[in-house]
């Protein structure tokens, strides 16, 4: 059954090469000319160049203006955006002009055959939480931080071993000797988490999963818990400055005696996809997992 069109279109991303500029242009001038309402992010407006296009607005305007959000890029760009429209009541479709692309669904080089299908009312929309993070020194927040992929706890030197204590629903959990602790949601359990031997989860699974980095101890092992906890690390007092991560962005100073508070944000990310779009294809496809054999 066919959804509620979309009629305002906000275009966004990073256009650092000619293919994107291609793509970029294409779906503007195919947009305009089919009558939508386009509006172009300023940043990405001015690596077009002055003279083009239809208006141009901040990217908190588009997510106040526009009914859908198409960003041209790789899931960086789709990370970064991600982090400010889910301020806003505004869908979130990719260009994947990126490498893996597991957030950008739409093939530049066949973007506007599905892109006006969704555009018309076919399409399906997927809900992703993020996470929210706290610095919390001497009891009073030192800094904050959301996260769409990961949170992420390390030293500030390469390859150095920290020591910290995890808490769940100020449940102690265990303490760790290890390079630093990966707190992925769903979304992020294929990105940095999966490189450090971390679970895949299915993003309807309101789940989340800490995975050791390095760990000084073999039965350290990646755990996954409710979304809904509160997860609460605590730098010991022989820790050296260490660093929170969040999508490896947003990066906020942790002192010894610190406490991390780690939660779910109270705002979501809408996806929208196109109808035929399969989260089990996307894994194969993007992992290089064998084809059925019968």
């Amino acid at each position: 059954m066919a959804k509620a069109p979309f009629k305002k279109v906000g275009l966004l991303g990073k256009i650092d090469d000619r293919g994107a500029r291609q793509t970029l242009e294409t779906i503007i001038n195919a947009l305009t000319h089919r009558g939508y309402d386009v509006a172009v992010e300023q940043r990405c407006a001015d690596q077009i160049g002055d003279g083009y296009g239809p208006q141009t607005l901040s990217l908190s305007e588009i997510g106040d203006w526009a009914d859908l959000a198409v960003v041209v890029g790789g899931d960086g760009n789709m990370l970064g955006a991600a982090r400010a429209l889910c301020e806003h009541d505004v869908g979130v479709i990719g260009v994947n002009r990126g490498n893996l692309g597991f957030l950008t669904d739409l093939d530049p080089d066949e973007v506007m055959t599905p892109l006006l299908a969704v555009l018309g009312g076919d399409y399906s929309i997927e809900e992703r939480f993020l996470l929210n993070t706290e610095v919390v020194s001497n009891g009073a927040v030192a800094g904050q931080g959301s996260a769409i992929n990961e949170v992420v706890l390390h030293s500030d030197k390469v390859a150095h071993m920290i020591e910290f204590e995890v808490y769940v629903d100020d449940h102690f959990v265990f303490s760790q000797r290890s390079d630093g602790l990966i707190v992925a949601t769903p979304t992020g359990s294929t990105a940095y988490s999966l490189s450090g031997g971390g679970p895949i989860l299915h993003p309807n699974l309101d789940a989340i999963t800490l995975v050791p980095m390095f760990p000084h101890t073999l039965s350290s092992r990646p755990i996954v818990i409710d979304a809904n906890s509160e997860v609460r690390l605590r730098a010991a007092y022989d820790n050296d400055l260490l660093q929170i991560s969040c999508d490896g962005h947003v990066r906020m100073a942790v002192h010894p005696g610190d406490d991390i508070v780690i939660s779910k944000h109270r705002k979501t990310l809408t996806l929208i996809h196109p109808v035929d779009h399969n989260y089990y294809h996307v894994l194969r496809n993007k992992l290089g997992w064998g084809s059925r054999l019968f």
